[in-house]
């Protein structure tokens, strides 16, 4: 997931450039066969994002930081999970023992600001949590959804928040998937919603079936 930064010019452009180049990233590792889920693999995808943002910014005659986004995200596998966080925006999963919110959500050194992919020091700021079993149940939200679906005081997932979806994408049947999307949206764009936040909302939901 990748959230693009309101003060910056493309920056929506660069969060979707950001996914584009970590899924082109993935496929490529998928084609050459196995490979582990580590601190290098992450180091390795978040360098291939910040390079595939920097040539459009010297393509376009601009900055990198015109095309400023967070970038977070998470691999898993029978053999295990990689979580991986620069910015803000979180990352809730369950590996068998209940959701746990994997990375805190990075702040900046001022109120409202954060870490990006585009920064000098992308990389040092990265970071990583592994786990030995896949994920059963993730949730990837942007900052808008922070105040509703953690408890900030603890940096705890917010169950309640988290339940209706999880519970209903279990029951589902495939013909009722694109009814959960629907259901979502209208979710996030309700004023139950909106009343408590201003900022733009995502929220990438996944189950493991049996």
């Amino acid at each position: 997931m990748s959230d693009g930064a309101g003060s910056a010019a493309k920056g929506e452009e660069g969060a979707e450039l950001a996914i584009q180049a970590a899924a082109d990233f993935i496929a490529k590792k998928l084609k050459q066969g196995e490979f582990g889920l580590s601190d290098t693999l992450a180091t390795d995808l978040v360098a291939f994002v910040r390079e595939r943002i920097y040539g459009k910014a010297e393509a376009d005659g601009l900055k990198a930081r015109d095309f400023a986004c967070t970038f977070l995200g998470l691999l898993s596998s029978p053999m295990g999970t990689l979580v991986l966080q620069i910015g803000d925006g979180g990352v809730v999963l369950d590996v068998g023992s209940g959701l746990e919110l994997a990375v805190v959500p990075m702040g900046g050194e001022y109120a409202n600001m954060t870490h990006f992919v585009t920064d000098e020091d992308a990389i040092s700021v990265l970071l990583t949590k592994a786990y030995a079993d896949p994920a059963l149940r993730v949730a990837a939200f942007s900052d808008g959804l922070q105040r509703l679906a953690l408890n900030m005081a603890e940096n705890t997932p917010h169950e309640p928040f988290f339940a209706p979806f999880f519970n209903g994408m279990a029951k589902a049947t495939p013909e009722q998937e694109d009814q959960l999307q629907a259901l979502l949206v209208k979710f996030l764009g309700g004023a139950a919603v909106n009343e408590r936040t201003d900022d733009d909302k995502t929220l990438a939901l996944a189950i493991r079936l049996p």
